[in-house]
């Protein structure tokens, strides 16, 4: 089973997302509330792929893509993101994150990821 860590305050947010996610029947999900608890969450079983939040209890997601990338550079990521494209290349180099994803995640971008993750090795 493929497992989703999502890192956010605001769980209404992700609940489209979420829905088309676990309606492949092949994925779980699990909720970290803030960074510390996304930090303590891959300190166990790696999930597949976390998807972060822009902020998270005051935390901009990008500083936890990059706390998680300094605890475990093997860890998938994905970034609520409102930069253009471009910016977000620029701020987020380096961070070895899979994907951008809008202010509102929906279903769409959910298959997006999940066709990633399957062409990964």
């Amino acid at each position: 089973m493929t497992h989703f860590l999502i890192v956010t305050s605001n769980e209404h947010k992700f609940s489209e997302f979420t829905n088309a996610l676990t309606s492949e029947n092949t994925v779980e999900t699990s909720r970290a509330a803030s960074s510390k608890e996304a930090l303590d969450a891959i300190s166990g079983a790696i999930p597949d792929l976390v998807i972060i939040d822009e902020e998270v209890g005051g935390t901009p997601g990008l500083e936890i893509a990059r706390s998680i990338l300094m605890k475990n550079a093997m860890v998938n990521q994905a970034v609520v993101s409102r930069l253009s494209s471009e910016e977000f290349h620029e701020v987020s180099e380096g961070l070895g994150i899979l994907a951008q994803l809008s202010l509102e995640p929906d279903a769409a971008q959910a298959k997006t990821l999940l066709d990633l993750l399957k062409k990964m090795p």
